[in-house]
């Protein structure tokens, strides 16, 4: 009852409830002519009683008999009138306890809480709003990038065409906006001018027209759209798109570079300058079994390692860390280090020429993508898949299905090194990496996840490695939007920019705590002389206004972040410049 008032001016003042008036309004004068009618007939059955009562009497009883409160202090005493109190009480029921809430409910409350709920959804941005970053799309792998930007710092609002979406939107705790996606004034009132960029997920032949109405709204805006088909990129590019990307075909390269060469174990992540991240399964290596101080890495190939992942848990190495076989190190140096470092874990070429075939179970978008860059390499590869008329091109293909150990066996199973799963299902990823992990304990098992939700699922079920695609969209739109502030290498990995301020500045990186503290390794330091450290000792003392460039998972940022705070975009902008990070990425080159 506490918003009696809210509800009437609602239904008075609201010129959308034009039709809900009307009926409403019709059937309060049903009711009163209906109250009006047995308040007379009760005035001439009492009168054939030989009785009299006053006309509010009447109206009283008839109330009385309809909402069935029945006081009991006036009736009838003759058969017609407890025959006209039954049909009075029937009605009342009808009326009053059916008709009454249900026509309320209908066409009252239902249309004001409608528009209560339209009031909850923002359709403009304030006046003050910038740098915000616009998502068209309410996909899961829109909402996972959402989650990766406002975990940098950047406000993501997501564009909804219907309501009910926006509202569960909002109910999960994003930032989501109500508009037509085709429509200029839609981006006008979000402030697309303002914004740092946007970003398309939605079908191909949608987008060119969203992003023809967002530049029509903002010329200058940056637009990044990721495409379902290659030929689109130019179209799109066409339409006013700054950035193209086919997610699914950097999805397979990404998972064709994890993919073990006898002549080539080392993958390039990243670079800074001079400064190289890379990665290196441990698997069929010199360095399985061994600790980190008996390999002697940094002695023999000058690299530093600064992580290790172990199952898709990332942890700093200490000298007794142990590599397993299903270990993969992350290192750091210069170009020269990192090449002999591959030489140190790499094997002859004619070990190269005798590898088996590498099983792609799924030939579709992914697999096809894998299949291509793993051709490009030199990688023989055979793909399994369901249907027979996958275009794999000279790939062969094995049809049938993954489950089955006939067809498996068909494909090379029993001496394949590696088994790469990229089947856009989940569920079936990790069955199939379960039942793979079962026939060839020994093999590298690489897996596609398209939600980052499973990643830990199919690490469990045996997978070495887990690439998402939702995490790749994530990493891709951050590294565009903070080319120098960090850098992320995967989904929960990443190297982010840190300039000493406070009470950094003086201290070594032994006695500053950071490594302890945080669980994050410094990389390199960038001094204002313009000179560089990589991989700087642990006695190097930080001083004011050098830049820091640090490596960590998602928890480890965090803990700096609350200890120290987060740099800005615009910490840099009256010092001296620094070298960008950027990612290695073969498909940048055809994008």
């Amino acid at each position: 009852m506490k918003f009696l008032f809210s509800l009437l001016s609602s239904l008075t003042q609201n010129s959308g409830n034009v039709s809900h008036k009307r009926v409403f309004t019709r059937f309060c004068l049903i009711l009163i002519a209906e109250v009006a009618l047995f308040s007379v007939l009760f005035h001439f059955i009492m009168q054939y009683e030989g009785r009299e009562y006053s006309w509010i009497t009447g109206v009283y009883w008839t109330f009385t008999v309809m909402t069935t409160l029945g006081f009991g202090d006036i009736t009838f005493f003759s058969d017609p009138g407890k025959a006209f109190s039954i049909v009075v009480l029937l009605a009342g029921i009808v009326f009053f306890l059916i008709l009454l809430p249900f026509t309320f409910i209908q066409h009252f409350y239902i249309p004001w809480m409608e528009r209560q709920k339209k009031e909850m959804v923002p359709r403009s941005l304030p006046a003050g709003t910038s740098g915000h970053v616009l998502i068209v799309g309410s996909n899961p792998i829109a909402l996972s990038l959402a989650d990766t930007l406002a975990r940098y710092g950047m406000q993501a609002i997501i564009l909804c065409g219907d309501m009910q979406r926006a509202l569960q939107l909002i109910g999960e705790g994003y930032h989501a906006a109500l508009g037509e996606h085709d429509d200029k004034e839609t981006y006008i009132k979000l402030r697309a001018e303002k914004a740092a960029s946007m970003v398309v997920m939605d079908s191909d032949v949608r987008s060119a027209n969203i992003v023809f109405s967002a530049h029509e709204a903002a010329p200058n805006l940056s637009i990044i759209a990721g495409v379902e088909k290659l030929e689109a990129r130019d179209i799109l590019r066409m339409a006013g798109c700054s950035r193209c990307f086919h997610f699914y075909s950097l999805l397979g390269e990404a998972l064709a570079r994890r993919v073990i060469h006898p002549t080539q174990r080392v993958s390039p992540l990243g670079h800074f300058g001079r400064l190289i991240v890379a990665e290196a399964p441990v698997m069929r290596t010199p360095l399985a079994g061994k600790t980190l101080i008996s390999s002697n890495i940094r002695q023999v190939a000058g690299v530093s390692v600064v992580g290790v992942w172990e199952r898709g848990v990332f942890s700093l190495p200490g000298p007794e860390t142990a590599f397993g076989h299903s270990t993969v190190l992350m290192v750091a140096g210069t170009e020269e280090q990192t090449k002999a470092f591959n030489r140190m874990l790499s094997s002859t070429e004619e070990e190269a020429a005798e590898q088996p075939p590498t099983i792609i179970i799924g030939g579709g978008r992914v697999g096809l993508a894998v299949a291509r860059s793993l051709l490009r390499r030199g990688i023989p590869a055979v793909i399994v898949d369901r249907k027979e008329n996958v275009r794999a091109g000279s790939i062969p293909v094995v049809c049938g299905e993954a489950s089955d150990q006939t067809v498996m066996e068909r494909a090379g199973i029993r001496a394949t090194p590696s088994i790469i799963v990229t089947t856009h299902d989940d569920d079936a990823n990790i069955y199939l990496t379960i039942y793979c992990r079962r026939l060839r304990p020994d093999a590298q098992i690489i897996s596609r996840a398209s939600l980052d939700r499973n990643i830990n699922g199919l690490h469990m079920a045996g997978a070495d490695l887990v690439l998402s695609l939702s995490s790749l969209v994530g990493s891709t739109v951050v590294n565009l939007l903070s080319p120098n502030r960090v850098l992320m290498l995967n989904e929960r990995l990443s190297v982010f920019r840190y300039t000493i301020h406070g009470s950094l500045a003086g201290t070594s990186l032994r006695s500053s705590g950071i490594r302890n503290q945080t669980r994050c390794s410094v990389l390199a330091v960038y001094c204002a002389d313009g000179s560089s450290h990589i991989n700087p000792p642990a006695d190097y003392v930080l001083r004011m206004s050098d830049t820091m460039y640090l490596i960590g998972d998602n928890h480890s940022q965090k803990l700096f972040r609350d200890r120290y705070g987060i740099d800005s975009e615009d910490t840099k902008k009256d010092t001296h410049k620094t070298p960008q990070w950027s990612k290695v990425s073969p498909s940048e080159k055809e994008d």
